[in-house]
């Protein structure tokens, strides 16, 4: 499962102002629930619920929230750099300043696990934590994560 599966431009959200990690689980439902078709408060609620069950705080800075919204299609995603880390219970106690939601329906575990893996070992890269950290806007941000093929970039 590559970037491109989970994530498009319009996904991507740099300096978000939010206060804590309630605050920043609205900014990502707010944000993302129109191109999903779906209420944000479910956005929330599914986050809230797989949080219950531990922290997703990732470490190094980053959070891989996700859960399971029934009407989803397929695993869906977006990342979102927030303007100042908060804090958000992570494993290493570490403040919060990057965050990748991912979403599925009930039906979509396998890919929900595949998902997973994916991201986490992106973002086990530090070089690639790094750029990310300091992109210059969210369409740079993009790039790094879906970089467009060869041949679109030479027929541009």
């Amino acid at each position: 499962m590559s970037f491109d599966d989970l994530i498009c431009r319009s996904t991507v959200f740099v300096n978000v102002a939010a206060s804590n990690k309630k605050a920043a689980f609205q900014a990502l439902a707010n944000r993302t629930c129109f191109q999903w078709g779906i209420g944000p408060e479910m956005i929330v609620e599914a986050l809230h619920a797989r949080e219950s069950l531990g922290t997703t705080g990732f470490g190094g800075g980053i959070a891989v929230p996700h859960g399971r919204v029934q009407t989803l299609p397929r695993m869906v995603g977006a990342i979102m750099r927030l303007a100042q880390p908060i804090a958000y219970e992570a494993l290493d106690g570490a403040p919060v300043g990057l965050m990748f939601m991912l979403l599925g329906p009930d039906s979509a575990g396998a890919d929900h696990l595949k998902a997973l893996a994916r991201v986490s070992r992106a973002l086990r890269d530090r070089a690639l934590v790094a750029k990310l950290l300091g992109a210059r806007d969210a369409d740079a941000l993009h790039a790094l994560l879906c970089p467009e093929p060869a041949e679109t970039r030479s027929a541009a």
